[in-house]
């Protein structure tokens, strides 16, 4: 009678013990089933900073009438900026620089001049539009016998850290979506985040011809536990 008890009890505990190992064994492979996805968010904004580097100089042999032709030339494209909305105070003025072509050895002049006086006059604004408006009137400066050799506009968004919490919110809500076909797709259900990875966030120009207009993009990897 005891062997019989006893062989129940060493079955029964067989049983227990295979339970918990089925359990155990479930639980662990639970565990490694996951699903990592990606979620993409992009804007495309109009830029709110604007810097318009202008360049100009004057050539001749007189030094003294090459610094007042340049301060005239300084005068009338600062006279241009304002009637185009552009204020003094986002206006500024570069020392000029003098090249004599004479006093470099390795230089062999032949021209009708000896001095090239550059300068550099600078616009840092967000006035986007007024500054479009004004380059592309630049040339009226032709009819002031202002020449411009260069003119260079770089165009920011600055206002970028005001989107981020939203763009993040929709990358997340996008990954999410990915997740969810994923686990219907494998006959799992959506479990938790078990980690999630913040994109870096990148703004480009949207093209060539319109580098005012940005495109802010931002990625997030998330990675889900899938549960049975």
């Amino acid at each position: 009678m005891n062997r019989i008890y006893e062989a129940a009890i060493l079955a029964l505990g067989l049983v227990v013990l295979g339970w918990f190992v089925k359990c155990g064994i479930d639980n662990f492979s639970n565990k490694d089933r996951k699903v990592t996805v990606k979620g993409l968010s992009e804007r495309e904004v109009k830029a709110d900073k604007v810097i318009w580097s202008i360049s100009y100089n004057e050539m001749g042999d007189n030094l003294p009438t090459l610094y007042e032709n340049i301060n005239a030339k300084t005068g009338k494209i600062k006279a241009f900026l304002q009637q185009n909305g552009i204020e003094d105070g986002e206006i500024t003025v570069n020392p000029p620089t003098v090249n004599d072509l004479e006093s470099n050895q390795w230089s062999e002049n032949r021209r009708s001049f000896r001095y090239i006086i550059n300068t550099n006059l600078t616009v840092s604004t967000q006035k986007v539009d007024q500054v479009n408006k004004a380059i592309f009137k630049q040339a009226e400066l032709l009819k002031q016998g202002v020449a411009i050799e260069g003119s260079y506009p770089q165009y920011e968004y600055v206002s970028f850290q005001q989107m981020k919490p939203e763009m993040m919110e929709e990358a997340i809500k996008n990954a999410q979506k990915t997740a969810e076909q994923f686990a219907k797709a494998s006959d799992s259900k959506l479990g938790k985040i078990q980690t999630a990875g913040q994109g870096q966030f990148e703004i480009e120009d949207r093209d060539q011809n319109t580098p005012y207009i940005k495109k802010l993009r931002v990625v997030s990897t998330v990675t889900y536990a899938l549960d049975d």
